[in-house]
């Protein structure tokens, strides 16, 4: 079953960010995840959640995803963009 990440942030160190983005998406590759959706605008159809920069990444399941976000590859990049944003991180599984 497939698992999901989603993200809403807030860029507080573009640089800091940047460097993150450099990185990461050939990290989420090798673990069998791909990007979805990323972007800044949103539509907010209902509710009250401040949409910031938006991610939607998707992993064969959930274990992949765990693997990836524990993965002491990961680990220095999580601090960084933890350094460089504030914001929401979900994990979800797909129906």
């Amino acid at each position: 079953m497939p698992a999901y990440l989603y993200v809403n942030i807030e860029v507080t160190d573009a640089a800091g960010f940047e460097a993150y983005g450099a990185q990461v998406p050939a990290m989420i590759e090798r673990f069998g995840g791909r990007y979805l959706a990323r972007g800044s605008l949103g539509l907010r159809l209902e509710g009250d959640l401040e949409a910031r920069r938006q991610v939607l990444l998707e992993f064969p399941d959930m274990a992949s995803l765990q693997a990836w976000y524990g993965s002491d590859e990961y680990r220095p990049m999580l601090a960084l963009r933890r350094s460089a944003s504030i914001g929401e991180v979900m994990a979800f599984e797909g129906v």
